[in-house]
């Protein structure tokens, strides 16, 4: 039998944090790529709630999106599991 699917939320909100940690990214650029109205996919949404990313403020008082230790900790297990699938 197969290996169950991949849930395509919880892959996306992987994306999300792997894209936060990448580099700073400012409040309005991450709602401008992130933010949707689909119920389905509620990344933004889903990452506030499970406390994964929180807001803070850059030296020039800008809103940024930074991970929290949950966020880091929710992106390390995913690049695990997935460096155990590659291994298979």
């Amino acid at each position: 039998m197969p290996p169950p699917a991949p849930d395509p939320a919880a892959y996306l909100l992987e994306q999300f944090l792997a894209w936060v940690a990448d580099r700073p990214r400012g409040y309005a650029e991450t709602m401008e790529a992130w933010r949707t109205s689909c119920p389905r996919l509620p990344v933004w949404e889903e990452a506030t709630a499970g406390r994964l990313v929180r807001l803070g403020e850059d030296r020039a008082g800008s809103t940024v999106v930074l991970l929290t230790e949950a966020g880091r900790e929710r992106l390390a297990g995913a690049a695990s599991v997935a460096a155990e699938a590659a291994a298979r």
